[in-house]
């Protein structure tokens, strides 16, 4: 991990806008009309209606999506009282945490005030503004006062993260560790060195999953917490153990199973750890220098299960794993409470999904191949995509069965989708892309399956049920990535186009070549030649029918791509080019750019066949086209060459669908600013109607306006590129595309190839 300075820290906080979070408007606000319904005086209806029925502020406001996150700054990370005003860039941070992870906005609130009293008062004024209260940063005992007092007192969901975040991401740890290790959770002995907030809501956690309480020793900075102790808050003499031959922490670990610690740094020593039980369990969470390292652990006992509360090690402890999924399901049934039910299922949820095959994106970035439950790996890392749905989904019900909910989720497959399309890890278009090919899967040909990216594209989309991989390539080589990679390819055909085995094969294919391609100049020895090469070879599968579609592009060029498809598969006869597409999925709308791969300068006539095509194409994902062509000019401003083509082309396409909404030429603000396009322009076949289909004059204007897209907007998903025109499902992907974008057009090409076997069935019907 890269080391952190004062001086980056500085400069990340204050450079460009200072601060880490802003408020942004979710509603239009450009026009009069807009302003009259944001403000006065349509502002007053939702008043009225919230008057006569408070529960429709979820409905009318962002109260439901909207979190406090308020502290008065007594206990700051490791930096104790520093006052609610020093400790505002934490809690900004805890806001960007909540909204990067859950979707979830928040308000940060310092509150000037140490006494409880008065503390409480401020947060109970305050409270009908959210949806839930996340309280931070408060320190003990102080904190378990406020939060039972607010919990009592709100009719919303509070929670305490440094109390109960560490305790259900540790807790779920430590269930999942037990199982790791085959012990039984109410036989092993535990100790907890720190007694503050964490350690005390851990522990009654622990308690709550099985721990034995006679079996747990709780220490503080005056050493074990007894029975003969008489300087105990309430909090601490719950856990006072009756053993009087302990005092210090080396005697209560002698013989421990589990470590915890939520106290300070290098306060376990190896000799400690040398005198624990067999596979002893050691969570150091003290941050960031833990309580041991985890270098002197695991060599003082290598049969150590070790965590800590930092990204470089295995198995961390990171709250991120649980507020903002908790709040998401507590927010999204509009709870009263988090109650203990709630975060029992968040406990379970998160130890379950440990035990589930991990995502490629996880394994990509932490630079693995092989992460699976066991010692290194028994909690979800961060990044884990399904977090969301998982554990904001197992929140939600058991706010549901145990009364604390005021809304009720009736179908939760569709909850889980739309809690992965809210933070942009699915669209609705690619969740229904994979519904639709997994109904219908095909036999798939990955032409690259010695690409690693193309490897685990396959493995995934036969784990999704999208498609029927076949694999090209040398199968030993294969197979060795493969285990390399901890992928099964059980049930998935390789193919070894070189091996003599496939003589006969090749032989069939460039005699079928041949006769083909005879009148252009093909011998059959050198089609035979080129049934060697993995891209003619793959496309002749799927031209004899042997196999459905074809992905490529990772280590190809475009125009050797382009080329072989023109000699093998051929372009539609009704049209004279082929082209591709790229799907925009963005939070303004779905926009398909055209053509972004074949056609370098088309001239007018080409560019009639790339509109058709794309008209087509949105047609085929069940969206209406509306079409602009782009150019530098608008209507004619401009008559250079470049401009004429396009009006050229655009005259051509309203000549021939008169009933078509497309228009141009015109610059990319026109097409896309309805208002600025009806106002100056109200001529156009486009007038009220929203452009989604857009075709640009040149593949370099294409080409950048995707990518730079891509580079600049997070929150933009593209896809692509999807071929048009050919006369099969041959698909190729952009070089250097993830394995979700692969998998992306391979969910494409098996509906493509689906489409086109109706279609064959129907014409052979109607012959």
């Amino acid at each position: 991990m890269a080391k952190i300075t004062k001086e980056a820290a500085l400069a990340y906080h204050e450079n460009g806008r200072p601060g880490k979070i802003e408020v942004k408007p979710t509603k239009a606000y450009r026009t009069q009309t807009d302003l009259s319904l944001a403000y006065s005086p349509g502002v007053a209806y939702p008043c009225l209606e919230i008057q006569d029925d408070p529960n429709a502020a979820y409905r009318y406001t962002d109260k439901g999506n909207l979190v406090a996150v308020i502290s008065n700054g007594t206990a700051v990370l490791g930096l104790g009282d520093i006052g609610a005003m020093s400790g505002k860039p934490v809690m900004e941070g805890k806001g960007l945490l909540f909204k990067i992870y859950g979707g979830i906005d928040v308000f940060d609130i310092e509150v000037n005030e140490k006494d409880p009293e008065k503390f409480c008062e401020a947060v109970e004024r305050i409270a009908p503004t959210f949806g839930g209260i996340n309280l931070e940063d408060i320190k003990a005992p102080e904190c378990f006062y406020i939060e039972e007092r607010l919990k009592r007192t709100l009719d919303i969901p509070v929670m305490h993260d440094d109390q109960h975040g560490t305790a259900i991401i540790s807790a779920a740890g430590l269930k999942n560790a037990m199982e790791v290790i085959g012990k039984d959770i109410a036989k092993v002995r535990i100790v907890v060195n720190g007694a503050g907030a964490a350690a005390i809501s851990c522990t009654k956690l622990y308690m709550a999953i099985g721990a034995r309480k006679e079996n747990i020793v709780m220490l503080d900075s005056k050493g074990v917490i007894s029975t003969s102790r008489t300087d105990l808050n309430e909090q601490k003499r719950f856990f006072a153990t009756e053993r009087t031959d302990i005092k210090t922490l080396a005697e209560a670990v002698n013989g421990a199973d589990v470590f915890v610690g939520l106290s300070k740094g290098n306060v376990l020593t190896k000799e400690m750890v040398k005198t624990m039980a067999k596979d002893p369990v050691i969570f150091a969470l003290a941050n960031p220098v833990p309580e041991i390292s985890y270098e002197d652990a695991m060599e003082a006992r290598p049969d150590t299960l070790m965590s800590t509360g930092r990204t470089d090690y295995p198995n961390q402890i990171n709250n991120v794993i649980g507020f903002p999924y908790i709040f998401r399901g507590a927010l999204d049934v509009h709870a009263t409470a988090i109650n203990e039910e709630m975060k029992l299922a968040a406990v379970n949820a998160i130890a379950d999904l440990a035990k589930l095959p991990v995502p490629d994106v996880v394994n990509d970035v932490y630079k693995v191949n092989n992460l699976r439950f066991g010692r290194d790996y028994f909690i979800p890392k961060p990044v884990d995509p399904r977090l969301i749905s998982e554990v904001s989904a197992a929140v939600a019900k058991a706010a549901i069965d145990s009364g604390v909910a005021r809304r009720q989720i009736e179908n939760w497959d569709e909850y889980k989708d739309s809690l992965s399309v809210l933070l942009g890890q699915e669209t609705k278009l690619t969740q229904k892309l994979y519904a639709t090919a997994a109904a219908h899967p095909q036999r798939v040909v990955f032409a690259e399956a010695v690409h690693p990216t193309m490897l685990k594209a396959a493995v995934q989309a036969k784990a999704e049920g999208i498609c029927q991989p076949i694999l090209l390539g040398n199968d030993e080589f294969i197979t060795k990535l493969a285990q390399s990679l901890d992928l099964s390819l059980e049930g998935i055909e390789i193919v070894n186009l070189r091996h003599p085995n496939e003589q006969e094969r090749r032989e069939r294919y460039a005699r079928i070549l041949t006769e083909k391609r005879q009148r252009e100049g093909y011998t059959y020895q050198e089609a035979n030649d080129k049934m060697f090469e993995r891209n003619y070879f793959g496309m002749m599968m799927v031209e004899t029918g042997e196999a459905d579609a074809f992905i490529t592009g990772l280590y190809t060029k475009y125009s050797n791509t382009i080329k072989v498809v023109n000699e093998v598969i051929g372009i539609r006869p009704e049209y004279q080019h082929f082209g591709a597409m790229h799907i925009i999925n963005s939070p303004k709308g779905t926009f398909y750019i055209a053509d972004t791969l074949v056609n370098e300068n088309p001239d007018s006539d080409t560019l009639v066949d790339i509109a058709k095509l794309a008209s087509t194409a949105v047609r085929f994902f069940n969206e209406k086209p509306v079409i602009g062509m782009m150019s530098h000019s608008n209507f004619g401003s401009s008559t250079s060459a470049g401009a004429r083509k396009v009006k050229r082309a655009v005259e051509q396409m309203q000549e021939l669908y008169p009933d078509l909404p497309i228009d141009g030429e015109m610059q990319l603000d026109c097409a896309l600013d309805n208002e600025l396009r009806d106002e100056q322009y109200p001529f156009t076949r486009l007038n009220g109607k929203k452009v989604n289909t857009l075709i640009f004059p040149n593949l370099t204007s294409a080409r950048s306006s995707y990518k730079m897209l891509q580079m600049l907007d997070a929150d933009v998903e593209i896809i692509g590129p999807i071929q048009m025109g050919l006369n099969k499902a041959i698909h190729f992907i952009d070089f250097g595309a993830s394995v979700r974008d692969v998998v992306n057009i391979v969910a494409v090409a098996t509906i493509d190839a689906y489409v086109d076997k109706v279609k064959s069935r129907i014409n052979a019907n109607n012959k």
